[in-house]
C-alpha cells in the first residue's frame, strides 16, 4: 500500500535468520527493501546475512508485542542488499554447520561436560559460530571454548537455551499432524501446569500430555478458558448427594454434554449417569433438608427421553430390518405349451445329430481298443509305402 502524502515509510524491518530467529534492524540508508529480500545486516562483529520477513506498519505491532521501543539505540543497522559474494560466503558457512556440530559433540564428550549441544549457527561472514546447548546445572566451558576456537579457527559464542526453545529451533511434527507451534508462530512460552489438564478432565498420563521437548504441551492452555467458562454452571465435585437409598459421590463428568456420573458410597459397583439439571435439583432438595428419590429412577428418565429422541430421528424403523434376507422380486416365467413342444423338438434334433456322428466313425466316440487297432494299421501301411519307394529309387539308379 502506498503511504499518504507527506508520510515517510517506517524504516525498521524484521529480518529472519536460521530456525526462525528474528530481529529488528534500521534502514538508515533508505534502501528499497521488500519482504523476501536477502540483506546484509550489522553483526557482532562483522556482518550477518538474513531474509526480510516483515516491513511497513506491521513491524510496529511486532515491536510492541516484544516490548522493543522505536528509539532504542541497541537496534542494529542494515548495511546493504546482499551481493552474490555475500550469498556465496553465507551458503559456504551454512554448509559447515553439521560437521562443526558433530566435531563439537566429540570435544564435549572428551572433556566430560554434562551438557547437550543441540545446534550450531554460523554468522553470515563465516567469522563467528554460535553454539546452542542445554544443561541442567551450571557448566564451566572455559576450556571448551579454547578447544573449539583452535579446532575451527572462528570466534565462539556459547548460548544456553531451555527445552522448549530447543524444540522450537529443531522443529518437527506434533501429535496433531501439524508442524510444531513453537517453531512456526508461538513466541510466548507460558507456564503449563497439570491443573489445566485437570480442568479439562484429561487423564494425567505424561506420555500423552508431554510434547517433543519433554514438557507439558503448550496447547493445553489454548482451550482452558473455554472449559473454565463451561464449569461455572457445574456444582462442586466434593458435594454429596443425599438420596433415600444412601449418599452418592461424584465420579466424573462430560462438560459439553452436561452429564455427570455418581455412585453410592456403600455400593460403588455401578455408576449412574445424571444430567446437570437433575443434579441441581437433588442439591436444591438437600439444601431444603429433603431426600431425593434413588439415582436409578433419574437414570431411567434419561433412557426414556433418549428412546423418544431416537425414534423421532430414525422415523420409527427397526434396526433389525436389514437382518432378514430379501426375496428376489423376479417372477418365474410360465412356459406355454407351444414353447414346450419347440424345446422337445430341439432336443430330438440334437440326439439325431449325435447318433449320425457315432455312425460315421469319429475316433472321439469310439472305444479305446478300436482306436488302438486303427493306429497300428496306419503305421504298417506307411512302412510298406516307404519300402516300395526305396526299391523304385534303387532300380532307377
Amino acid at each position: 500500500m502506498t503511504m499518504p502524502s507527506g508520510e515517510a515509510p517506517f524504516n525498521i524491518h524484521e529480518v529472519r535468520f536460521k530456525n526462525g530467529r528474528k530481529h529488528f534492524f534500521k534502514n538508515t540508508k533508505d534502501l528499497a527493501i521488500s519482504i523476501g529480500d536477502v540483506v546484509a545486516v550489522e553483526g557482532n562483529p562483522g556482518h550477518d546475512v538474513g531474509v526480510v520477513s516483515l516491513s511497513g506498519e506491521l513491524v510496529k505491532v511486532q515491536m510492541k508485542k516484544r516490548k522493543v521501543f522505536f528509539d532504542d539505540e541497541n537496534i542494529k543497522k542494515i548495511y546493504r542488499k546482499a551481493t552474490q559474494r555475500d550469498i556465496d560466503v553465507w551458503q559456504k558457512a551454512r554448509g559447515k554447520e553439521l560437521e562443526t556440530q558433530t566435531r563439537g559433540r566429540e570435544i564435549i564428550g572428551h572433556l566430560g561436560l554434562k551438557m547437550k549441544l543441540s545446534d550450531v549457527e554460523y554468522q553470515g561472514d563465516g567469522n563467528k559460530a554460535t553454539f546452542y546447548y542445554t544443561a541442567d546445572a551450571r557448566v564451566d566451558f572455559r576450556q571448551l571454548i579454547k578447544d573449539l576456537a583452535t579446532a575451527f579457527s572462528v570466534r565462539i559464542e556459547m548460548r544456553q537455551v531451555g527445552a522448549r526453545q530447543e524444540a522450537a529451533r529443531l522443529g518437527g511434527v506434533g501429535s496433531c499432524g501439524r508442524e510444531l507451534c513453537c517453531s512456526t508462530w508461538l513466541r510466548d512460552f507460558r507456564k503449563v501446569t497439570t491443573t489445566s489438564a485437570r480442568y479439562q478432565q484429561l487423564s494425567l498420563n505424561p506420555l500423552k500430555l508431554a510434547g517433543q521437548c519433554g514438557k507439558l504441551k503448550c496447547c493445553l492452555n489454548f482451550e482452558l478458558d473455554t472449559y473454565l467458562d463451561a464449569l461455572d454452571a457445574f456444582p462442586e465435585q466434593h458435594k454429596i448427594l443425599k438420596t433415600e437409598k444412601g449418599d452418592a459421590v461424584f465420579i466424573k463428568m462430560d462438560i459439553f454434554k452436561k452429564l455427570l456420573w455418581y455412585t453410592y458410597k456403600e455400593d460403588r459397583v455401578k455408576w449412574y449417569k445424571l444430567t446437570l439439571d437433575q443434579v441441581n435439583e437433588i442439591i436444591e432438595l438437600n439444601e431444603n433438608k429433603e431426600l431425593s428419590i434413588p439415582l436409578e429412577e433419574y437414570e431411567l428418565e434419561i433412557e426414556e427421553t433418549a428412546k423418544v429422541d431416537f425414534e423421532n430421528v430414525v422415523g420409527q424403523d427397526s434396526l433389525t430390518r436389514f437382518d432378514t434376507p430379501k426375496r428376489s422380486r423376479r417372477r418365474k416365467k410360465r412356459r406355454t405349451p407351444q414353447k414346450k413342444i419347440l424345446e422337445v423338438a430341439k432336443s430330438g434334433a440334437t440326439k439325431q445329430r449325435r447318433s449320425k456322428q457315432n455312425k460315421t466313425g469319429n475316433n472321439h466316440h469310439q472305444p479305446k481298443s478300436q482306436q488302438k487297432g486303427q493306429g497300428q494299421n496306419r503305421q504298417s501301411n506307411r512302412r510298406r509305402r516307404n519300402s516300395k519307394n526305396n526299391e523304385n529309387r534303387n532300380q532307377n539308379k
